[in-house]
């Protein structure tokens, strides 16, 4: 099979060590392992932004191949139709979706642009790799200029059920255009699930197995495909040195205190105010821990420019006074609250002398931060990890503390159940989720993936796609 060519949005720094983001932690190391071509938005605003103007680069045995996104398209296609209606639809939160005619037809033409962009690049036996809800169309445009190569798609983020998807407009003009691609994959069973759904109430496709459909006159693969981390290496970072971070374990130790740590995006998916919320509740439910319990929570700035996430970001910074402001001692603040990046290798650190792993997103398509959480322990010494059953890491990480993240009551508790638990039972739930996020690392997920693509069958015909035109499916079913 031929080389390995991975569409994303955005592409990541190959230049760098370690990448942050679960899409590019996931893919680099499958381009740097086969060698292949990277392509996606190189991250510019400019006015002369179309496809005559990509630039090329070469990293090793790797390619980088990028475009700009002109101002209207950055507004209309990335915050626009990809961040304002498909992302909080698919993370079920239909109240925060705003659609406008002009969104979903920018986000038409830039998927346009990328086919225009990548397919002067292409070889016959080029396998395509197409990331996320960004670039759901891309096949469809690649089809429609002529492209039989295999082409596969995955989603990061959760797909939702069947009354929230169908609740999208233009969803059926979003469905034919996954259609056009040979394996669909999703992080967990339950997308599987809602996406089958989805298919046996709103498409004719034939279903041959519960994961192979036949669809005008094509096989298409379904499956869920868990992207998992690199434990060892994410372990070895949590193994260096730190003066500043070792001088608060220390302390912290010597004053018997803990810490408990969060580390995600400023985002509401995340669930930030409801767990500050239930840490709060934690204090006012076990007086015995005031001066004892410390939550670091880490908010690195994501997509400042969308109003709900300035709208999160003031409630956070409502919620650490409020709390600090009842709580607090001269010596001892409850919250720390951060809202700036972090690089990964601090961040192992601050996990591996961090007691408690509080990771309760209110919806994850995986959330690979609890992962790294687990790698990142001490096996002597480890701490406890407690998951939002809504992550679509719970369905492997079932020796967590699985909570209800809407439930503020459960998770306080969660945490007092943390606090106390015996070293035996906290060794043994270590021992059998790093041999959980070990054995389904981020290589397992490139083999089996790339696997399921390399053996979808090519032979039927190819359509054309959905016309770019046709943004109202006439059927009554639709």
């Amino acid at each position: 099979m031929g080389r390995l060519v991975v569409v994303s949005n955005r592409t990541g720094d190959l230049g760098r060590k370690t990448q942050t983001g679960g899409l590019a932690v996931g893919i680099v190391d499958a381009l740097k392992s086969s060698g292949g071509m990277w392509v996606g938005w190189s991250g510019e605003v400019a006015d002369d932004a179309d496809a005559s103007n990509a630039q090329l680069e070469t990293y090793e045995n790797v390619t980088s191949l990028t475009v700009s996104l002109s101002v209207q398209e950055h507004e209309n296609y990335y915050l626009g139709f990809a961040n304002k209606v498909l992302w909080p639809s698919f993370h079920y939160r239909l109240d925060l979706m705003d659609y406008r005619t002009e969104f979903a037809k920018c986000y038409a033409a830039v998927n346009r642009k990328f086919a225009d962009t990548i397919l002067p690049h292409l070889r016959n036996d080029d396998l395509i790799w197409v990331h996320d809800y960004h670039l759901i169309p891309l096949a469809s445009e690649l089809r429609r200029q002529g492209s039989a190569h295999r082409i596969g798609f995955f989603l990061h983020i959760p797909f939702p059920s069947v009354d929230v998807f169908s609740a999208v407009p233009r969803h059926g003009w979003l469905r034919e255009c996954l259609l056009q691609y040979d394996l669909i994959g999703f992080q967990t069973k339950n997308d599987v699930q809602n996406f089958c759904r989805y298919l046996k109430e709103h498409s004719e496709a034939k279903f041959l197995s519960p994961n192979l459909i036949k669809w005008k006159g094509r096989m298409i693969s379904i499956g869920n495909f868990p992207i998992g981390i690199d434990a060892g290496r994410f372990s070895a970072m949590s193994h260096e040195s730190d003066d500043g971070i070792e001088f608060e374990r220390t302390r912290r130790s010597r004053l018997k205190r803990f810490q408990v740590i969060s580390a995600d995006r400023l985002d509401y998916s995340k669930g930030l105010p409801q767990r500050m919320k239930a840490f709060r509740k934690f204090l006012d439910s076990y007086p015995e821990y005031l001066g004892r319990a410390e939550y670091l929570q880490i908010a690195s700035p994501s997509r400042e420019d969308v109003t709900a996430y300035a709208d999160i970001r003031a409630e956070l910074e409502q919620l650490t006074g409020a709390v600090n402001g009842k709580y607090a001692d001269f010596n001892w603040a409850p919250i720390q609250y951060i809202n700036r990046n972090i690089p990964r290798e601090k961040l192992a650190l601050l996990f591996r002398c961090s007691l408690i792993g509080l990771i309760t997103p209110l919806r994850d398509g995986m959330n690979l931060v609890a992962k790294e959480y687990i790698a990142a322990q001490d096996a002597e010494d480890p701490g406890i990890l407690i998951l939002s059953k809504f992550a679509g890491a719970a369905e492997e990480l079932e020796d967590a503390l699985i909570v209800n993240p809407y439930d503020t009551n459960e998770v306080a508790q969660a945490i007092r159940r943390a606090a106390i638990m015996p070293m035996e039972e906290r060794r043994t739930r270590y021992g059998n989720l790093i041999s959980q996020i070990s054995d389904h690392d981020a290589q397992l997920w490139q083999d089996e993936y790339l696997a399921a693509l390399r053996s979808v069958q090519t032979d039927a015909p190819r359509s054309a796609g959905p016309s770019r035109q046709n943004w109202n499916v006439p059927s009554s079913r639709h």
